[in-house]
Protein backbone atom coordinates (compact mmCIF):
# COMPACT_ATOMS: atom_id res chain seq x y z
CA UNK A 1 0.00 0.00 0.00
CA UNK A 2 2.83 2.21 1.01
CA UNK A 3 4.39 1.64 -2.49
CA UNK A 4 1.34 2.42 -4.25
CA UNK A 5 1.04 5.49 -2.49
CA UNK A 6 4.94 7.02 -3.06
CA UNK A 7 4.31 5.59 -6.83
CA UNK A 8 1.37 7.59 -7.12
CA UNK A 9 2.78 10.99 -5.68
CA UNK A 10 5.85 10.16 -8.00
CA UNK A 11 3.58 9.96 -11.29
CA UNK A 12 1.08 13.03 -9.71
CA UNK A 13 4.60 15.33 -9.32
CA UNK A 14 5.72 14.32 -13.07
CA UNK A 15 2.39 15.32 -14.47
CA UNK A 16 1.87 18.55 -12.79
CA UNK A 17 5.41 19.74 -13.85
CA UNK A 18 3.82 18.90 -17.31
CA UNK A 19 0.99 20.87 -16.90
CA UNK A 20 2.25 24.06 -14.91
CA UNK A 21 4.73 23.86 -18.30
CA UNK A 22 1.85 24.24 -20.52
CA UNK A 23 -0.05 26.98 -19.26
CA UNK A 24 -1.98 27.38 -23.03
CA UNK A 25 -3.84 23.71 -21.94
CA UNK A 26 -5.07 25.86 -18.57
CA UNK A 27 -6.40 28.65 -20.42
CA UNK A 28 -7.86 26.72 -23.33
CA UNK A 29 -9.48 24.66 -20.69
CA UNK A 30 -11.39 27.37 -19.05
CA UNK A 31 -12.35 29.11 -22.43
CA UNK A 32 -15.82 27.52 -23.43
CA UNK A 33 -17.36 27.57 -19.84
CA UNK A 34 -16.14 31.45 -19.64
CA UNK A 35 -17.56 32.03 -22.97
CA UNK A 36 -21.13 30.44 -21.46
CA UNK A 37 -20.49 32.56 -18.07
CA UNK A 38 -20.13 35.89 -20.07
CA UNK A 39 -22.55 35.77 -23.26
CA UNK A 40 -25.34 33.67 -21.63
CA UNK A 41 -25.30 34.51 -18.05
CA UNK A 42 -26.60 37.87 -18.64
CA UNK A 43 -29.76 36.27 -21.12
CA UNK A 44 -30.65 34.80 -17.75
CA UNK A 45 -31.08 37.28 -15.49
CA UNK A 46 -34.40 38.03 -15.84
CA UNK A 47 -35.45 34.86 -17.08
CA UNK A 48 -37.41 32.28 -14.60
CA UNK A 49 -35.59 29.16 -14.25
CA UNK A 50 -38.57 27.36 -12.29
CA UNK A 51 -35.86 26.79 -9.46
CA UNK A 52 -34.23 27.67 -6.31
CA UNK A 53 -31.94 30.35 -6.39
CA UNK A 54 -31.03 33.08 -9.24
CA UNK A 55 -29.97 32.75 -12.50
CA UNK A 56 -25.84 32.70 -11.44
CA UNK A 57 -26.92 29.85 -8.85
CA UNK A 58 -28.25 27.89 -11.42
CA UNK A 59 -25.62 28.83 -14.53
CA UNK A 60 -22.58 28.66 -12.37
CA UNK A 61 -22.88 24.85 -10.93
CA UNK A 62 -23.85 23.69 -14.37
CA UNK A 63 -20.76 25.17 -16.01
CA UNK A 64 -18.34 23.46 -13.07
CA UNK A 65 -20.06 20.14 -14.51
CA UNK A 66 -19.42 20.93 -17.66
CA UNK A 67 -15.77 21.47 -17.15
CA UNK A 68 -15.14 18.45 -15.40
CA UNK A 69 -17.56 16.24 -18.33
CA UNK A 70 -14.86 18.10 -20.95
CA UNK A 71 -12.09 18.69 -19.45
CA UNK A 72 -12.33 14.57 -17.62
CA UNK A 73 -13.83 13.14 -20.79
CA UNK A 74 -11.31 14.26 -23.45
CA UNK A 75 -8.28 13.56 -20.83
CA UNK A 76 -7.52 10.36 -22.57
CA UNK A 77 -5.99 12.09 -25.10
CA UNK A 78 -2.84 12.70 -23.62
CA UNK A 79 -1.78 8.99 -23.25
CA UNK A 80 -2.54 8.15 -27.02
CA UNK A 81 0.37 10.49 -27.96
CA UNK A 82 2.29 9.07 -24.66
CA UNK A 83 1.65 5.52 -26.70
CA UNK A 84 2.58 6.77 -29.90
CA UNK A 85 6.05 8.47 -28.37
CA UNK A 86 6.77 5.11 -26.49
CA UNK A 87 6.70 6.43 -22.90
CA UNK A 88 3.38 4.05 -22.00
CA UNK A 89 5.94 1.27 -22.70
CA UNK A 90 8.98 2.41 -21.59
CA UNK A 91 6.66 2.97 -17.66
CA UNK A 92 5.77 -0.29 -18.10
CA UNK A 93 9.48 -1.69 -17.65
CA UNK A 94 9.74 0.32 -14.32
CA UNK A 95 8.77 -0.98 -11.04
CA UNK A 96 6.21 1.48 -10.29
CA UNK A 97 2.92 0.48 -9.53
CA UNK A 98 0.57 0.02 -12.42
CA UNK A 99 -2.19 1.12 -10.34
CA UNK A 100 0.21 4.43 -9.57
CA UNK A 101 0.11 4.91 -13.28
CA UNK A 102 -3.12 5.47 -13.29
CA UNK A 103 -3.87 7.05 -9.75
CA UNK A 104 -1.09 9.73 -10.08
CA UNK A 105 -2.55 11.18 -13.77
CA UNK A 106 -6.09 11.23 -12.34
CA UNK A 107 -4.97 13.19 -9.35
CA UNK A 108 -3.55 15.79 -11.56
CA UNK A 109 -6.68 15.93 -13.00
CA UNK A 110 -8.14 16.84 -10.32
CA UNK A 111 -6.18 18.85 -9.35
CA UNK A 112 -6.07 20.82 -12.12
CA UNK A 113 -9.75 20.72 -12.71
CA UNK A 114 -9.80 22.22 -8.97
CA UNK A 115 -7.98 25.61 -9.75
CA UNK A 116 -10.20 25.40 -12.92
CA UNK A 117 -13.35 25.70 -11.11
CA UNK A 118 -12.00 28.21 -8.72
CA UNK A 119 -11.37 30.87 -11.23
CA UNK A 120 -14.54 30.09 -12.81
CA UNK A 121 -16.66 30.42 -9.21
CA UNK A 122 -14.33 33.73 -8.80
CA UNK A 123 -15.23 35.12 -12.65
CA UNK A 124 -19.81 34.62 -11.12
CA UNK A 125 -18.87 36.24 -7.86
CA UNK A 126 -17.95 38.87 -10.60
CA UNK A 127 -20.68 38.72 -12.41
CA UNK A 128 -23.13 38.34 -9.52
CA UNK A 129 -23.17 35.16 -8.23
CA UNK A 130 -23.77 34.58 -4.17
CA UNK A 131 -23.30 31.18 -2.56
CA UNK A 132 -22.65 30.06 0.75
CA UNK A 133 -19.19 28.83 1.15
CA UNK A 134 -19.94 25.56 2.61
CA UNK A 135 -22.21 25.00 -0.28
CA UNK A 136 -19.49 26.00 -2.79
CA UNK A 137 -16.65 23.24 -0.96
CA UNK A 138 -19.67 20.75 -1.11
CA UNK A 139 -20.40 21.84 -4.69
CA UNK A 140 -16.32 21.54 -5.44
CA UNK A 141 -16.13 17.94 -4.29
CA UNK A 142 -18.98 17.19 -6.42
CA UNK A 143 -17.15 18.53 -9.36
CA UNK A 144 -13.79 16.38 -8.23
CA UNK A 145 -15.57 13.15 -7.80
CA UNK A 146 -16.84 13.59 -11.73
CA UNK A 147 -14.00 14.25 -12.86
CA UNK A 148 -11.65 11.52 -11.50
CA UNK A 149 -14.51 9.26 -12.45
CA UNK A 150 -14.44 10.22 -16.08
CA UNK A 151 -10.92 10.21 -16.16
CA UNK A 152 -10.16 7.12 -15.03
CA UNK A 153 -12.68 6.08 -17.95
CA UNK A 154 -11.12 8.21 -20.36
CA UNK A 155 -7.37 6.76 -19.66
CA UNK A 156 -8.39 3.15 -19.92
CA UNK A 157 -10.96 3.58 -22.99
CA UNK A 158 -7.91 5.51 -24.24
CA UNK A 159 -5.30 2.36 -23.65
CA UNK A 160 -8.04 -0.09 -26.15
CA UNK A 161 -7.31 2.46 -28.94
CA UNK A 162 -4.56 3.26 -30.99
CA UNK A 163 -5.29 6.69 -32.46
CA UNK A 164 -7.05 9.53 -31.65
CA UNK A 165 -9.36 9.70 -34.64
CA UNK A 166 -10.41 6.18 -33.21
CA UNK A 167 -11.16 8.14 -29.54
CA UNK A 168 -12.36 11.38 -30.24
CA UNK A 169 -15.50 10.60 -32.35
CA UNK A 170 -16.78 8.19 -29.65
CA UNK A 171 -15.83 10.45 -26.47
CA UNK A 172 -17.72 13.37 -28.86
CA UNK A 173 -20.90 11.15 -29.35
CA UNK A 174 -20.98 10.76 -25.07
CA UNK A 175 -19.94 13.98 -24.12
CA UNK A 176 -22.65 16.27 -25.96
CA UNK A 177 -25.60 13.83 -25.49
CA UNK A 178 -24.69 13.91 -21.42
CA UNK A 179 -24.59 17.81 -21.60
CA UNK A 180 -27.76 18.10 -23.17
CA UNK A 181 -29.89 15.97 -20.92
CA UNK A 182 -28.08 16.71 -17.91
CA UNK A 183 -29.65 20.40 -17.41
CA UNK A 184 -26.04 21.65 -17.54
CA UNK A 185 -27.54 25.08 -19.26
CA UNK A 186 -30.73 25.46 -17.96
CA UNK A 187 -32.56 23.16 -15.28
CA UNK A 188 -34.68 19.91 -17.02
CA UNK A 189 -37.89 20.88 -15.65
CA UNK A 190 -38.00 23.77 -18.08
CA UNK A 191 -37.92 20.57 -20.85
CA UNK A 192 -41.18 18.99 -22.28
CA UNK A 193 -42.48 16.38 -20.20
CA UNK A 194 -40.77 13.21 -22.86
CA UNK A 195 -37.41 15.03 -22.35
CA UNK A 196 -37.63 15.53 -18.95
CA UNK A 197 -38.11 11.65 -18.48
CA UNK A 198 -34.92 10.81 -20.22
CA UNK A 199 -32.77 12.62 -18.92
CA UNK A 200 -33.38 10.76 -15.77
CA UNK A 201 -31.26 8.19 -16.92
CA UNK A 202 -28.13 10.36 -17.48
CA UNK A 203 -26.41 10.02 -14.12
CA UNK A 204 -25.07 13.50 -14.09
CA UNK A 205 -28.15 14.90 -13.99
CA UNK A 206 -28.47 14.04 -10.71
CA UNK A 207 -24.97 15.77 -9.47
CA UNK A 208 -25.95 18.93 -11.53
CA UNK A 209 -29.14 19.73 -9.57
CA UNK A 210 -26.81 18.49 -6.29
CA UNK A 211 -24.63 21.20 -6.98
CA UNK A 212 -27.13 23.67 -7.71
CA UNK A 213 -28.83 22.61 -4.51
CA UNK A 214 -25.54 22.98 -2.33
CA UNK A 215 -25.68 26.76 -3.64
CA UNK A 216 -28.34 27.69 -2.79
CA UNK A 217 -27.19 26.21 0.73
CA UNK A 218 -30.32 23.27 0.78
CA UNK A 219 -28.53 20.99 2.16
CA UNK A 220 -30.98 18.52 3.49
CA UNK A 221 -32.55 17.94 0.07
CA UNK A 222 -34.11 15.52 -2.24
CA UNK A 223 -31.72 16.66 -4.96
CA UNK A 224 -28.74 17.24 -3.05
CA UNK A 225 -29.00 13.60 -1.25
CA UNK A 226 -29.51 11.54 -4.89
CA UNK A 227 -26.98 13.56 -5.90
CA UNK A 228 -24.13 12.49 -2.90
CA UNK A 229 -25.59 8.93 -4.09
CA UNK A 230 -25.18 8.89 -7.50
CA UNK A 231 -21.90 10.31 -7.38
CA UNK A 232 -20.91 7.65 -5.08
CA UNK A 233 -22.24 4.74 -6.66
CA UNK A 234 -20.79 6.48 -10.07
CA UNK A 235 -17.25 6.77 -8.76
CA UNK A 236 -17.17 3.40 -7.38
CA UNK A 237 -18.26 2.21 -10.66
CA UNK A 238 -15.82 4.24 -12.71
CA UNK A 239 -12.79 4.06 -10.59
CA UNK A 240 -13.44 0.25 -10.65
CA UNK A 241 -14.17 -0.62 -14.42
CA UNK A 242 -11.44 1.88 -15.46
CA UNK A 243 -8.54 0.65 -12.93
CA UNK A 244 -9.30 -3.07 -14.82
CA UNK A 245 -9.64 -2.02 -18.17
CA UNK A 246 -6.31 0.10 -17.30
CA UNK A 247 -4.54 -2.86 -15.76
CA UNK A 248 -5.68 -5.21 -18.65
CA UNK A 249 -4.11 -2.82 -21.53
CA UNK A 250 -0.69 -3.10 -19.97
CA UNK A 251 -0.26 0.31 -18.51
Amino acid sequence: MTSVLSDTGLIFGRYLRQTLRSRISLVFGLLQPMLYLAFFGPLLEDVPLGGDGDSWQTLVPGLLVQLALFSSAFAGFGIIMEKQLGIVERMRVTPVSRLALLLGRVLRDAAQLLVQSTILLLTGVAFGLRAPVLGVLVGFLFVAVLGISLASLSYAFAMRVSTVQEFAPVVNSFSLPAMLLSGILLPMALAPAWLDVVSHFVPFRYLVDGVRAAFVGDYLSTDLGLGVLVGAVLAGATLTLGTQLFRRAGA
